[in-house]
């Protein structure tokens, strides 16, 4: 079997007016994607999701250009094969860094859907797995900065609907982010996992102002305080308080991982498995994580083609941590692309499909339906 055909296909929606919800990073205005059709010479086409990186037209050009040339006319069931021939040629040297590690976990993940038709087994059987259930928090774009009050009831909603942990978006300033972390404990009691992102928008001050209230609170972990490389102020934090901290959805490869794990700062690691390398590299990096006794929460992108790709990943490792649930208001990428990703037991946990390859069906009518929009995601 070979390769014929590498695709992007970036998408858009606009974000309607009353659902912007605000982060550390800005208020979303608009939702991307670039999904990955990959084709091949006997007949299965595989899918995937890389993410967008603020520039979503940049990374298809990648992947329709370059990624493409690099790999037409290889054996797509030779995942590891691929991989390392995009790393040597586009990440190792002078290629396009992070731009080209979310083009090429896009094309990874299509290939194991590849994998996965051609053998008629769900990933997660393919990766040494089993139908496992894990438990989801509360998360996606939603319990941005808004009033503690009105915030008390988004997670109460959420807990309504079954799940057993929320997410609170933090990073705007330690007296309100206090606020709502508080207002929110006391609104679900004791018996529901609070965790909180602050999206890099902390200083070490405000973790050192932030954490005796996030400890009283039972806060169960601080993501991504600090931008990925300050790791000076990681290892700063980490010494602050016995909140843990989290990260990962912004490192590369496992060769930043390790680095990060090596330090010894981070309690929890959430890599997105459409930027730092596709199912094959973050299934080495839950490795890595293991051997720190830490386990796996990834962080997941937009459409449903990547959460059912991290379910299928979180089925087979030893350390899953969290699924990371989109309970955003609107986001048709979740809900249209592939249908429903997952559903949400009596437990509040969540399990992959059972289907070939990821188990879902693309709609490229809404795809085509939905065209890439210029411009910024964020404002």
């Amino acid at each position: 079997m070979r390769i014929t055909r590498i695709q992007s296909v970036p998408i858009s929606f606009r974000v309607p007016e009353g659902q912007n919800v605000r982060l550390g990073i800005g208020r979303a205005v608009k939702r991307d994607a670039v999904l990955v059709k990959v084709e091949t010479d006997e007949g299965l086409v595989g899918w995937g999701e890389a993410h967008h990186g603020r520039c979503p037209g940049a990374i298809a050009k990648l992947i329709d250009t370059t990624l493409s040339d690099l790999v037409l006319g290889m054996d797509p069931l030779d995942v590891n094969g691929v991989w390392a021939r995009v790393y040597r040629m586009q990440l190792a040297s002078h290629g396009m860094g992070a731009a080209a590690a979310m083009a090429l976990s896009g094309l990874d993940i299509a290939l194991w859907d590849i994998r996965g038709k051609a053998a008629g087994w769900p990933i997660y059987r393919l990766l040494g797995g089993g139908p496992r259930a894990v438990p989801a928090y509360a998360g996606g774009i939603s319990l941005g900065w808004q009033e503690p009050a009105s915030l008390a009831d988004e997670a109460r909603a959420h807990v309504a609907a079954g799940y057993r942990a929320v997410k609170l978006r933090v990073g705007d300033s330690p007296r309100r982010d206090i606020a709502r972390v508080e207002a929110v404990r006391e609104a679900l009691g004791a018996d529901v996992e609070i965790l909180v992102d602050a999206n890099t928008g902390y200083s070490v001050d405000d973790v050192r102002r932030v954490m005796p209230a996030f400890e009283a609170a039972g806060v169960a972990w601080l993501e991504e305080p600090f931008p990925p490389h300050d790791a000076y102020s990681y290892g700063e934090a980490a010494r602050l308080g016995t909140v843990p901290l989290a990260a990962g959805e912004n490192h590369f490869t496992r060769y930043e991982f390790v680095q990060a794990l090596q330090a010894g700062y981070l309690g929890f690691v959430q890599p997105d498995l459409s930027k730092t390398g596709g199912i094959t590299e973050t299934m080495r990096i839950a490795a890595l994580a293991s051997a720190w006794k830490i386990s796996v929460n990834p962080h997941t992108s937009a459409t449903g083609i990547n959460m059912v790709a991290t379910l299928h990943l979180l089925a087979a490792v030893d350390n899953p941590g969290y699924f990371e649930g989109d309970v955003a208001r609107h986001n048709p990428f979740r809900d249209d692309v592939v249908g429903l990703p997952y559903r949400l037991d009596a437990e509040g946990k969540v399990c992959p499909p059972d289907g070939p390859g990821l188990g879902v069906e693309v709609d490229e009518r809404f795809l085509a339906a939905n065209p890439l929009i210029d411009g910024p995601c964020y404002v």
